[in-house]
């Protein structure tokens, strides 16, 4: 979690995407530049992952708030509203038309 911002998370953004095989490393550099970097400047924390396989991979992107206000600081009044990046018709398969907002229940690293 980002040491810079004070309180516990208590909400999780998760967004996912998914691009061919061939375009994979591409996106990763481009998803880690225009949207992850973004978040980490604002959310208690991001993490990216990536699943490879045989002709796509999917990225999950996970960002963590205190509340679901502080999340529409950054996200717009509707956090469940999707924000695409410029280049994202160009690399995803489909554009995803949501995000999932959850609340954490525990949150105990381990």
């Amino acid at each position: 979690m980002n040491a810079s911002h004070s309180g516990k998370a208590r909400i999780a953004r998760i967004w996912r995407g998914r691009t061919v095989s061939s375009k994979a490393d591409e996106y990763a550099e481009y998803l880690q530049r225009e949207g992850v970097t973004p978040l980490q400047e604002t959310a208690l924390g991001v993490q990216m992952f990536r699943e490879d396989r045989e002709t796509e991979s999917e990225f999950v992107t996970i960002s963590y708030w205190e509340s679901v206000e502080a999340m529409s600081r950054f996200a717009g009044p509707d956090p469940r509203q999707i924000h695409h990046l410029p280049r994202d018709a160009e690399y995803l398969v489909a554009l995803p038309d949501a995000v999932q907002v959850l609340h954490i229940v525990v949150n105990e690293p381990g």
